[in-house]
């Protein structure tokens, strides 16, 4: 494949973790559309610096510390979705008000 045909795949995934950011309200759902957005953006990482060639590889080091973040990510998200679920028995995103401050 090319880098184009890399890019546009990239892109499709980022728009359909915008779509479901935007338009789900399943906090469980939110959080994988979140993960689908970060995935492409490892996805543009990895074919920009196989483009670039770099020596060091920062790309592919950007991209590891990223599904690094992303897993603590979903882990602290996860605890807090499942913390709310317990208190007011619904994975819905309207229902998070109890954490306004």
């Amino acid at each position: 494949m090319t880098l184009i045909q890399y890019l546009l795949l990239s892109s499709f995934l980022f728009s359909l973790g915008v779509y479901g950011l935007l338009a789900r309200r399943n906090a469980v759902m939110v959080l994988l559309a979140v993960e689908l957005m970060l995935n492409s953006v490892n996805l543009n990482l990895i074919a920009f610096e196989a483009w670039i060639r770099d020596a060091f590889a920062t790309g592919n080091v950007f991209a590891i510390f990223m599904i690094t973040i992303a897993a603590a990510e979903v882990g602290i998200g996860l605890a807090i979705v499942i913390l709310v679920f317990r208190n007011r028995a619904t994975a819905n995103i309207d229902d998070f008000e109890l954490m306004k401050g």
